[in-house]
């Protein structure tokens, strides 16, 4: 699933921002980042990301061969479709904090010493 990142929100943060956390992988040519399901590290949400978009799938389990990348994953059904709603609703969340603090810094910035000092 591909989910668009808002232009006015820095990739990186807004992934972070949606609870994943950087996966460290040697082996990547791109970052990715993940949110786990449980205590272990399978299953998890797995998310590439590739400029403003986020390819987001589901890891079942590890690679279950040598020298091979492939695993269990889904790109779609339920629960990734779930999961990338979440991630849109809270994308959208964080594009309206951003926009309170603008206006709040944009006020805060026309008072003077006393208006501030004062409110």
């Amino acid at each position: 699933m591909k989910i668009p990142i808002p232009e006015n929100l820095n990739p990186i943060d807004a992934i972070r921002f949606c609870g994943y956390g950087l996966v460290l992988d040697h082996r990547a040519s791109e970052q990715s980042f993940s949110r786990r399901l449980g205590t272990g590290i399978y299953p998890r949400f797995h998310a590439y990301l590739n400029g403003r978009l986020i390819n987001l799938h589901l890891d079942q389990k590890q690679a279950s061969y040598e020298g091979y990348s492939a695993h269990s994953g889904e790109y779609d059904g339920e629960t990734v479709e779930r999961e990338g709603e979440r991630i849109k609703i809270m994308l959208a969340k964080l594009v309206a904090e951003r926009l309170i603090e603008q206006s709040a810094e944009e006020s805060a910035e026309k008072k003077g010493f006393w208006g501030r000092l004062w409110q």
